[in-house]
């Protein structure tokens, strides 16, 4: 893939949390690029990284105790992590905007829903009054808010979860960003609801043509969504690859697990697959592949227990973490 078509490169990015109990590696060595127009998908089990890295793309890590100490953030060729906060503070909400897994806790619950997206439009697009507003109600209308000159002038407590997570999106997308970092959107959504809101995502993506990062642990949305799938484990890329090669083939013990433990159609069993164990400490991360001590394979093997397999491409588009992995050379 040529240069001008990476919109955003996020290479060997590293951020740690300095706490009492010792340096939290959150986030190690991260590498992936996000193709201009296209869904991306950052996939893994709550505590692997995946959010840390969405707030480090935005340079929202609270310091302290956290920091990002190493790698580079390329956003249309300019590394985020060299400009000054001002500048920053232009592009956030503006060129690179996020959406976050429960709206209520984002959305002010003292302002207007109309009041809250004017304040966006205003700061970053320079356009105030009435003009303010009448884009704030086309956005509504948009996302699919029904009535939305009376929606407008709603508080969020007033709004169905639904409503609220449309709402968020309507704010994301007001100033029309490049990239829209969607942070587990549906979590908190049953299931006919997440299904529109998916759709609606796509939707967006195709008519502003936007690239989307997608922050999950529902590879059934994935499967839907994305083009491309980054897999994480214990702060570490550990699987990349489109998306039809990642659910046709995939080479890394944990990913092949995460397949296997979803629900399929005419399943018989009356029991899902399961991974052993839990994500470890970022504290205290074992040695080796961290990824060992739940993996068949690693469990018994002691280059897995002690040398950390790097990132390697196993054929074109394809890279894995796993020195058991097909096509892998150790």
């Amino acid at each position: 893939m040529s240069e001008h078509e990476i919109l955003l490169s996020v290479q060997n990015l590293s951020t740690h949390f300095f706490t009492q109990q010792g340096i939290a590696k959150a986030v190690q060595e991260v590498s992936f690029d996000i193709p201009d127009g296209h869904m991306t998908a950052l996939v893994g089990e709550s505590g692997c990284g995946k959010s840390v890295t969405s707030l480090s793309i935005l340079r929202l890590i609270p310091d302290p105790p956290g920091k990002i100490v190493g790698g580079k953030i390329l956003f249309k060729g300019q590394n985020l992590l060299e400009l000054s906060e001002h500048r920053m503070r232009a592009i956030r909400g503006n060129d690179i905007a996020m959406i976050f897994q429960e709206p209520m806790t984002s959305l002010n619950p003292v302002f207007t829903i109309g009041n809250q997206i004017v304040e966006a439009i205003s700061l970053h697009q320079g356009i105030k009054g009435n003009a303010a507003w009448d884009m704030a109600i086309d956005m509504l209308t948009k996302v699919g808010i029904a009535d939305p000159a009376r929606r407008v002038q709603e508080y969020p407590h007033q709004l169905s979860g639904g409503m609220r997570q449309r709402a968020m999106i309507a704010m994301a997308l007001s100033c029309s960003p490049s990239l829209l970092i969607a942070d587990e959107p549906t979590t908190a959504l049953d299931v006919t609801i997440q299904a529109q809101i998916l759709e609606l995502l796509k939707k967006l993506q195709n008519e502003n043509r936007m690239s989307i990062l997608l922050i999950t642990h529902d590879l059934g949305v994935v499967a839907e969504t994305a083009q491309t799938v980054v897999v994480m484990y214990a702060s570490r890329v550990v699987e990349k690859a489109d998306v039809q090669s990642l659910f046709g083939s995939p080479r890394h013990p944990y990913t092949q697990g995460l397949l296997r433990s979803l629900p399929r159609l005419g399943q018989r069993r009356k029991r899902l697959d399961v991974i052993g164990g839990s994500v470890p400490n970022p504290v205290a991360f074992p040695s080796g592949c961290k990824f060992h001590p739940r993996c068949p394979i690693g469990a018994k093997d002691p280059h897995c227990q002690a040398c950390e397999p790097p990132l390697q491409e196993v054929q074109p588009g394809h890279a894995v973490a796993c020195w058991y992995a097909e096509g892998y050379r150790r």
